[in-house]
């Protein structure tokens, strides 16, 4: 198999099993009213509670509007909450509320062990040498973005 067709195929399997991993890993029991997308919300709003609705989608690289409809299910759902600027109406900050952030604990949880089970079968020239693969992959696709 060519060089191309390998890293191609690595990366589209990589993701792929990710995806799935993080599915089975995170939505558990008592989180099994919300999506994996909907984890990924609750990640970009994070812990700090100072986050605007606009600021929150362009980290997602999302529209305002899919973040709102998305938004709007987590509040129903109790992990977000909402609130409007005093001084601009315009501005919506959302925060994590207490199950919010169990649920952001949680997904992190499953990230630190991913990431662990890999670098544990690592030596530190191997870590060395895989941090900056990634580093440029991600440079890479941010650029090829642009």
């Amino acid at each position: 198999m060519d060089a191309y067709r390998t890293i191609n195929d690595t990366l589209v399997n990589l993701f792929n099993e990710i995806w799935e991993l993080e599915k089975e890993a995170i939505i558990t029991e008592e989180f099994k009213d919300i999506t994996n997308n909907d984890m990924h919300i609750i990640e970009a709003i994070g812990l700090s509670g100072e986050n605007t609705m606009s600021s929150v989608a362009k980290k997602l690289k999302i529209t305002a509007g899919s973040l709102t409809t998305a938004v709007n299910a987590l509040v129903r759902k109790a992990y977000v909450k909402r609130e409007r600027s005093e001084e601009d109406r315009r501005v919506v900050y959302i925060a994590l509320t207490e199950k919010g952030e169990k649920a952001f604990y949680h997904h992190e949880q499953f990230h630190r062990q991913m990431t662990n089970a890999v670098i544990e079968k690592l030596d530190d020239e191997e870590i060395d040498a895989l941090v900056k693969m990634l580093k440029d992959i991600s440079a890479f696709f941010r650029s090829y973005q642009s």
